[in-house]
Parts: structure tokens; C-alpha cells; sequence
């Protein structure tokens, strides 16, 4: 009879097992032959002469005695894990085999689906990229996922989060590495380290690019910010494109919109722009304010965002409308109408303070002509920094900025750049009564840019 397949065992036919003077019966001898015949045919060669011409069954194993061994090292082989998966031993360690990933281009938003674990998807265009619920794809499923053409934003099903927010945004040239715990998602954090190395260690404060102008379209209302970038501390922020806000609408975030933090535009109003990162994928804004300094700037449209630097100012006229001017490098800045800020004013032997136009509540270097008259003879003008106390004009004194006048009611003329204090003002102060004219060229208002 042939081999039980079952349990392998053979047993060989009744009426084989001979006692002596029995009579041979050839009919089960003949049956033994023939069994033995066809198992031996059945049987694997040890020498790989021939193949198995039906499955192969081991024993099940276990990393430290796989079904499958080697004789000379019979703890590395494979055996049967639990669930009926696949293991692989060495030397009684298990191992695994990373899986084949897929790549696929993707030109608009795409739902990630379970089938699509250890895939590369790149997105050739800025879109979103949702996941499907963590219950479903399971732990240990994962994604890369490339922005290649805009940015792309990853957004988790429902509630669930991406290493703790709720969506995650791969800049543009960036790429990430995507996990799924079972009930949330989780990137290889180097993206994160990417974006933000630049606070991590970073220190000092300069400006590079970002210089203001008047838009050419709408120059009454619209300010242009120049590509660049601005850093205060471990703070950076940049801006690949021109960036534009309107001194006529409260803050809204992007570009053409408002960029007041409170209020509306004022008459003759002095309005200090900031750059801006936007916290949860820093991205660049400007806001507007009328405070001199970071900590007086109202955030209360400004949630999610941190103020990095002040990156210039805008000053507007009488009618409200923002005064033309000519952003020069090193935060130079011409108006394009010479503004006229005396005219035969009375100038004196006693000391006054003078407004001109320049930013309000802080210091600049205030670019001054001057043209003045007398009826004494042999007289000065003096304009200076308020910061020197009180001077006195003449050349026996502290002199003076304008040619002496030689000739009763002749006039001299003369230049300067004079700083002012934080409220606009500069000292002027003349060796006898005259009068004088004074006009404001433009101002240096100190922000950080070396060019």
C-alpha cells in the first residue's frame, strides 16, 4: 500500500512479513516491490537531480529552529510566524525586508488610500493631500510625499492629527516622510528641522531685499515689498515674490489686501511695516501699524502669526494718501516732491524745537536744505540734533549750516542731515532775528539693511 499523505508514514502490504518454510505468496511481494518502487521514484534526490512536482511542507518552526534550515547552521532559515505571515531567521535572530515602493506623479488633490503603502507621490502642482482614516490604513503604513510645483498640504481624516496638528504643509521643493501610528500620523521630523534651522541656531538682525515702494497701479494706497528676507534674534522669515498691502483696509492675510493692524488710514500719520511668519507653515505677510516698536503693534488680527522685524515705514500726506518716495539702499529713503516744512519762519537768538516730515516716534536722520534771510549782518543759521541740548549759531559759538549773511536782507543757503528725537523735531537757533525756509528731502529711518 503507498504512503499515508497525511502523516507520510509507510506501510508495507500484509502477507510481506515471511516466517521460514512459508510458502511465498507473490502477489503481496509483488505489491511490496512496487510500493517501494514508486516511493523511491517520489522521493527528492539529495543531489538536486530532479525538482518537487508538488508543494513542499516543513514544519511551521520558529526563528531559533526554522522549518527551513541549513545544516550547517540550522538556526538561519525561514519559518512560519503567527497569522500565517512569512519569518525569516539569522543565526535564531529574526529579520525583516523593507517593501517595495511605488512611485506615482499626482497633478491635483489625491486621497491616500491603504493601497498605497510605501508609496512616493509627487505632486507636480500645489494641492491637497488626504488621508484616509488611521483605523483603516493601519500601523506601520507609510508615504512619502514630494512638492514639486507648489505647495501641498496634508490633511488628516477628521480630528485626526499630523505630529500633533491638524494638517501639515510641505512647502514647495520640500518633501516628507509619513507614518501612521494606527490613530495618528507622524512625519520624520525633517522637514520641521529644514524650515526651522534657521531659528535654531541662528542669531543677529539684518534685512536682505524687501525695500518698500509706492505700487505702481494704486501709489496712493498700495505699498510693494521687494522679495527678500528679514531676521530679528532666532527669528527669519523670507519672501520669494513682491508682496503688496494697502494702508486703507484693516489686516487680511496675503498679498493686495489690508495691512492695518487697527483702525483706518490717518492724515499725516506715520505707519511702520513689519514682516511677518505665519506660524504653522511660515509663510511671509506685512502688517501696518502706527507703534514704533513690535510689542505696541495690536495682534488681535494677527493670531497665528509672529512679528519678526520692522522692515521700513510709510508715511501719508494731508489727504491721507501714502507720500511718494524712493527707497535708496541702506534704508535711504527721497521723497519725490521736496516737502516744504517752513516757510519764512521766525528764527532766533533763542532756541526752538522745529517739526518736519519725517517717521513719528522714533529717531531719523532727517535730509535738510535750508535758505535763510536776515536784516542783521553777519549772521547764522543753526539746525542740529535736540540730543545736543541747546547750541548757539555763529562762528564764535557752535557755527551754523547756512552761509553767514554778509549783506542786510541778502539770503544764504546751506544743507545737512540732521537726526531728529522721537517726535520729528529738530532744534533750530540763528545769531540774530531772521527768517528762515526749511525743506525735508527725505529721511534715514534705520531698519538693518546693508545694501
Amino acid at each position: 500500500m503507498p504512503r499515508n499523505p497525511s502523516t507520510g508514514i509507510y506501510s508495507k502490504p500484509a502477507g510481506t512479513t515471511p516466517s521460514v518454510g512459508q510458502i511465498v505468496d507473490p502477489a503481496p511481494w509483488n505489491q511490496l516491490t512496487s510500493d517501494l518502487g514508486n516511493e523511491i521514484t517520489n522521493s527528492l534526490p539529495r543531489d538536486g537531480s530532479a525538482p518537487m512536482i508538488a508543494p513542499l511542507k516543513a514544519a511551521s518552526g520558529t526563528s531559533t529552529g526554522p522549518g527551513f534550515g541549513f545544516a550547517s547552521n540550522p538556526q538561519t532559515g525561514i519559518y512560519m510566524k503567527g497569522g500565517g505571515l512569512l519569518g525569516f531567521t539569522q543565526n535564531g535572530v529574526d529579520i525583516a525586508f523593507g517593501r517595495a515602493s511605488v512611485y506615482s506623479a499626482k497633478s491635483g488633490d489625491y486621497t491616500a488610500l491603504a493601497s498605497d503603502d510605501n508609496a512616493v507621490l509627487r505632486f507636480t502642482t500645489a494641492a491637497t493631500l488626504t488621508l484616509t482614516a488611521a483605523a483603516t490604513l493601519a500601523a506601520n503604513w507609510v508615504i512619502t510625499v514630494i512638492a514639486d510645483g507648489g505647495d501641498v498640504t496634508v490633511d488628516p481624516n477628521g480630528s485626526e492629527t499630523i505630529d500633533g496638528a491638524t494638517i501639515l504643509l510641505i512647502p514647495n521643493g520640500y518633501s516628507a516622510f509619513i507614518v501612521c501610528s494606527g490613530s495618528a500620523f507622524f512625519t520624520d521630523k525633517v522637514l520641521t528641522r529644514l524650515l526651522a534651522k534657521a531659528d535654531s541656531s541662528a542669531v543677529g538682525s539684518f534685512i536682505d531685499g524687501l525695500t518698500l515702494s509706492n505700487n505702481v497701479g494704486s501709489p496712493n494706497t498700495h505699498i510693494d515689498f521687494a522679495a527678500g528676507s528679514a531676521r530679528s534674534g532666532s527669528s527669519f522669515v523670507s519672501s520669494a515674490a513682491s508682496f503688496t498691502k494697502r494702508v486703507n483696509g484693516t489686516w487680511a492675510v496675503g498679498t493686495g489686501n489690508g495691512g492695518l493692524d487697527a483702525g483706518s488710514v490717518a492724515a499725516n500719520a506715520t505707519y511702520f511695516a513689519y514682516a511677518m511668519r505665519k506660524d504653522s507653515d511660515l509663510s511671509f505677510d506685512v502688517v501696518l501699524s502706527t507703534s514704533a516698536t513690535i510689542g505696541g503693534v495690536n495682534t488681535t488680527l494677527l493670531a497665528g502669526y509672529t512679528i519678526v522685524k520692522c522692515i521700513g515705514v510709510v508715511l501719508t500726506d494731508a489727504s491721507s494718501n501714502i507720500r511718494p518716495f524712493i527707497m535708496n539702499p541702506r534704508d535711504d529713503y527721497t521723497y519725490v516732491t521736496p516737502v516744504k516744512d517752513a516757510v519764512s519762519a521766525a528764527i532766533s537768538p533763542t532756541s526752538a524745537l522745529l517739526a518736519i516730515t519725517v517717521p513719528n516716534g522714533v529717531k531719523s536722520k532727517a535730509k535738510l536744505r535750508i535758505q535763510f534771510t536776515s536784516s542783521a549782518t553777519t549772521n547764522a543759521a543753526l539746525i542740529h540734533d535736540p540730543a545736543q541740548g541747546t547750541l548757539t549759531a555763529g562762528i564764535g559759538n557752535d557755527g551754523g549750516i547756512a552761509g553767514a549773511i554778509q549783506v542786510a536782507g541778502n539770503y544764504a543757503i546751506g544743507s545737512n542731515d540732521i537726526w531728529t528725537n522721537t517726535s520729528r523735531q529738530v532744534r533750530q537757533v540763528a545769531g540774530a532775528a531772521g527768517n528762515i525756509w526749511v525743506w525735508t528731502d527725505g529721511f534715514h529711518f534705520p531698519c538693518g539693511r546693508n545694501a
